[in-house]
């Protein structure tokens, strides 16, 4: 069993990427909405200028910080995430998938794989599965699906259903407690229901555990 300490270490491992990953991800973010409120007001759009963009991020940044500390802290879920690693630590290719906002997350899970545990992973957009990547599915390849219960959601199920078919190991990572999800994966890890801004910040955090912890 593992320590205090060592839940400790990894929480912080896991903070410190946290921070790393997603301060640019504010920062381009928060450019964006300057100069759209500036744009309003000195364009076309002036009828729009009257909303507060300082509220709206003020909240987003104080409920970035809560959600993020309460998951961090959560040794359950680190748990279930250390089990899930013990069960594919001796596979040698792994494929990430994730669509829209989650792509990115995709990339990055199969980033970290690779680069603290040498091993082959691929981030790819769900949608483009059929082009490539679904010819190398087989019973010993787990796929990693990020899934938020948001617009994307039925198009990513009809992905991890063609995946099943092959007998691929799914890994889901969702905010979602559906039955068809406990159906269809292998693994389920269940982060803790927000807004889908963060949903990506909260996906990045398994993953990076989940590359921590096969290494």
């Amino acid at each position: 069993p593992k320590t205090d300490k060592e839940y400790q270490f990894s929480g912080f491992w896991a903070a410190e990427n946290f921070f790393a990953e997603t301060s640019q991800l504010l920062d381009y973010n928060i450019t964006n909405v300057y100069q759209f409120q500036n744009g309003m007001i000195n364009g076309s759009y002036f009828s729009y200028a009257t909303i507060n963009f300082e509220s709206i991020y003020q909240e987003f940044i104080e409920n970035l910080w809560d959600v993020a500390s309460e998951f961090i802290e959560e040794q359950q879920l680190e748990k279930l995430i250390e089990k899930i690693a013990k069960k594919y630590k001796k596979a040698t290719d792994f494929l990430y998938l994730g669509r829209g906002m989650n792509f990115p997350v995709a990339l990055e899970g199969a980033l970290k794989l690779k680069e603290i545990s040498y091993i082959h992973a691929e981030g790819y957009p769900a949608a483009e599965m059929k082009h490539g990547p679904i010819a190398l599915v087989d019973k010993n390849m787990p796929s990693v699906f990020i899934v938020p219960k948001d617009k994307t959601y039925e198009k990513i199920i009809s992905n991890i259903q063609e995946i099943k078919s092959r007998k691929g190991k799914i890994i889901i990572v969702t905010d979602s407690k559906d039955k068809v999800l406990k159906e269809l994966a292998n693994d389920l890890i269940i982060v803790p229901r927000t807004n889908h801004y963060l949903f990506v910040v909260l996906a990045t955090i398994v993953l990076q555990l989940l590359a921590y912890h096969i290494a």
